[in-house]
C-alpha cells in the first residue's frame, strides 16, 4: 500500500488515500478530452491546450509507468477529427512531431516502448517519421507500453479485422467457424499486446460520459472512471484517484463472486 493526498470536487475536501500496488490496472486506456475547453476558461487559443496536453501526457506516462501499469493507451487523434478546422488539425498533426523529437530521451531512460495503432498511412509524411522513429528508437524498452491511438477509431477497426478474415475465408485458408472472439481479438490493432489488449480501466477527463468511438470491442469488461478535470490538468494525483475508485470495484466479467 502507498497513500496520496485527494481532494474532493465538490467539498474541496482532501483526504488521504490509499493504493493497492497489488491491484493496480494492467492496462489503461484515457480518452484525453477537454484541451479546447481549457484553453477557453483561459482565453487561450485552442492550440494552446493542445500544447499543455501534450506536456500532460509526459507528466502521466511517467507516473504510469512508476505506478507499475503494463500498458498506456491514449486516444490522441481519432478519425473523426479530421472535421475539425484545418489550422488546428495542422496543428494536432505536428505534436507527434514535437512531443517525440523531446520526449523520447525520457522514454528510453524510463525503459518505456512506443506502440501506435491507427491508419498511420493517411498521416502527413512528417507526423509518420515521427511515429516510426520513435517506434524504433524505443524498441527494446521493456518496461511500459505507451500505445497511442492515432487517427483511429474503433468501428473502422472491427471492420478492417472483420475484411481480414473474410479474405482468409475466400482464399480457402480459414473456416469461418473457426472465427471466435479470440481470433477476432488477434486481428484487432491491439493484437500484438496478447493478454493485455483489454484495458482493465479507461478513463475520460472533462466531465463526458462516453465512449466516442474508442476500442469498442476491447473495453466490453473495462471499469469507466470519469473525471472533471481537463485533460491539461489531470496530473499524477488524478491518476492514482482513478486508480483508486477502480480498486473500489468488483471486476465479476458478467458472473458471480462467492463470498
Amino acid at each position: 500500500m502507498f497513500s496520496f493526498l485527494s481532494k474532493d470536487q465538490t467539498t474541496g475536501e482532501v483526504a488521504e488515500r490509499q493504493l493497492d500496488e497489488a491491484n493496480i490496472p494492467a492496462h489503461v486506456a484515457i480518452i484525453m478530452d477537454g484541451n479546447g475547453r481549457w484553453a477557453q476558461q483561459r482565453h487561450l487559443p485552442r492550440i494552446a491546450g493542445h500544447k499543455q496536453g501534450m506536456n500532460t501526457v509526459k507528466t502521466v506516462a511517467k507516473a504510469a509507468s512508476h505506478l507499475g501499469v503494463k500498458v498506456l493507451t491514449l486516444y490522441a487523434f481519432s478519425t473523426e477529427n479530421w472535421k475539425r478546422p484545418t489550422t488546428e488539425v495542422n496543428y494536432l498533426m505536428k505534436l507527434p512531431v514535437d512531443f517525440f523529437g523531446t520526449f523520447v530521451p525520457d522514454l528510453i531512460k524510463n525503459n518505456i516502448r512506443v506502440k501506435v495503432m491507427g491508419y498511420t498511412e493517411d498521416l502527413p509524411d512528417a507526423t509518420q517519421k515521427a511515429v516510426r522513429d520513435a517506434i524504433a528508437a524505443t524498441k527494446d524498452c521493456t518496461g511500459m507500453v505507451l500505445n497511442f491511438a492515432l487517427n483511429y477509431g474503433g468501428r473502422a477497426e472491427i471492420v478492417t479485422a472483420v475484411q481480414r478474415l473474410a479474405q482468409q475465408v475466400q482464399a480457402g485458408t480459414l473456416d469461418p467457424t473457426a472465427i471466435d472472439e479470440a481470433l477476432l481479438s488477434q486481428n484487432l490493432m491491439t493484437g500484438d499486446l496478447g493478454d493485455l489488449q483489454d484495458p482493465d480501466l479507461l478513463i475520460r477527463t472533462s466531465g463526458e460520459e462516453r465512449l466516442s468511438n474508442f476500442m469498442l470491442w476491447q473495453v466490453a469488461y473495462s471499469e469507466f472512471v470519469f473525471m472533471a478535470q481537463h485533460w491539461p490538468d489531470f496530473d499524477q494525483t488524478t491518476l492514482e484517484e482513478a486508480i483508486y475508485q477502480y480498486q473500489q470495484r468488483h471486476r465479476r466479467f458478467g458472473g458471480l463472486t462467492t463470498a
